[in-house]
């Protein structure tokens, strides 16, 4: 059966890969639980808190992303790589599982385990497929992670979390960089998974589908939040305006951009450049998602309660930073960025020295408005343009 995708390989993502996914919906589970603990029982500290998780994040999210790079170039539903597909739900379970103490107890495993699913896939991929479709692109790939693996492991066994941070933050540095740069390596120069042969639909899909899953996370977070409450009436209003944000997270992402990704790959002088771009792009709009999310169980939980500084980092910082990945897409897609997007990100700024004086509700209620003037934008727009054809800018 041949490994690379043919013109009439199916587009649409397996049934397999939809099942890899309910991994990664339990992995953000972890996530903001970790988070939400150091907005509330400060035992970590907020800002160390929200970098230890950031790591962890970045990690599971260089496994998928490889992942569906892979399958995107590579026909999944061969039997080597639907092989390859389980071994990745099998070890990103693992790293899941120790995310919770993933910088304490369980760091040597989240470490090794992301070490042996990154190096062991590849190779079980090599010799499983005798080399094919690219040997070169195997070692590319393994002399990169040969590079960040000693940096997982040591700081995985390291006693001291400053240590394991500063070792795990090159170590990312190297993965990621691996990922964006197309692994160059001395004399077998340096190629992105699949260059132009990548399938544009399935990619574009698998993206769409995984913010998916991150509102997905949110809107878990905001039922958790809400059942276990007593249901007073300002909680109540805290589980309305959660659910009306998430919502229009929705809204702003799909409206155009979100819904053109495959056009604007398939348009591109410079499609992997482009699918590279857009993986940072979605990156970042999933983290503010997932930040988002933890700001909804603080508001729901203590709606009119004192509001410590460090809140504002998710009941507002979330958003900002959706709308800064937003904002990337959208210029990746079009070659421009829409001023309601750059007025968002103003608003939610200059919102923080008066956030402080507000409850938690208040300063929720006013994110939600500057998102729902965005949302509006859109809808504006859209009723006086036609449908706008996607101009990538490379």
């Amino acid at each position: 059966m041949p490994l690379v995708r043919g013109e009439a390989t199916l587009q649409r993502a397996t049934f397999l890969e939809l099942f890899l996914d309910l991994v990664f919906v339990f992995a953000l589970t972890r996530i903001s639980g970790r988070v939400i603990d150091d907005f509330t029982d400060g035992q970590r500290g907020v800002l160390a808190g929200l970098g230890q998780a950031l790591l962890l994040f970045l990690a599971l999210w260089a496994v998928w992303s490889l992942t569906v790079w892979s399958t995107s170039w590579l026909d999944p539903e061969a039997p080597v790589v639907q092989t390859v597909i389980v071994i990745t739900m099998l070890g990103a379970m693992t790293m899941a599982v120790a995310v919770p103490d993933g910088f304490g107890a369980r760091a040597p495993l989240f470490a090794i385990t992301y070490v042996c699913l990154q190096i062991g896939r590849v190779v079980y991929f090599h010799l499983a497929a005798h080399g094919q479709p690219d040997p070169r692109q195997t070692l590319r790939v393994l002399i990169w992670f040969g590079l960040s693996a000693p940096l997982w492991v040591v700081g995985g066994l390291a006693d001291d979390g400053t240590i394991r941070g500063s070792l795990w933050s090159i170590a990312l540095l190297i993965d990621y960089g691996g990922l964006a740069l197309g692994w160059p390596t001395p004399r077998i120069g340096r190629q992105r998974i699949g260059g132009r042969m990548i399938a544009a639909e399935h990619l574009s899909e698998r993206y769409q589908q995984f913010l998916l899953i991150a509102i997905g996370e949110a809107i878990f977070v905001i039922g958790v939040a809400f059942s276990s409450s007593e249901f007073h009436v300002n909680q109540a209003a805290g589980f309305v305006l959660a659910l009306a944000s998430t919502v229009l997270l929705w809204r702003i992402y799909f409206h155009v951009a979100g819904k053109v990704l495959d056009a604007a790959v398939g348009r591109s002088r410079h499609a992997d450049r482009l699918a590279t771009d857009m993986a940072f792009a979605h990156l970042t709009m999933i983290a503010g998602i997932v930040l988002t999310g933890v700001g909804f169980e603080l508001f729901i939980t203590e709606p009119l309660g004192h509001l410590p500084a460090a809140w504002l980092i998710a009941i507002l910082g979330g958003p900002a930073l959706f709308l800064a990945g937003r904002s990337a897409l959208e210029y990746q897609v079009f070659g421009r960025v829409s001023r309601s997007r750059l007025a968002g990100l103003l608003a939610l700024g200059l919102l923080v020295p008066v956030a402080v004086h507000l409850d938690p509700l208040t300063a929720g209620a006013a994110a939600a408005v500057v998102l729902l003037g965005v949302a509006g934008a859109d809808a504006r727009r859209s009723r006086h343009r036609s449908p706008e054809t996607p101009t990538p800018p490379y």
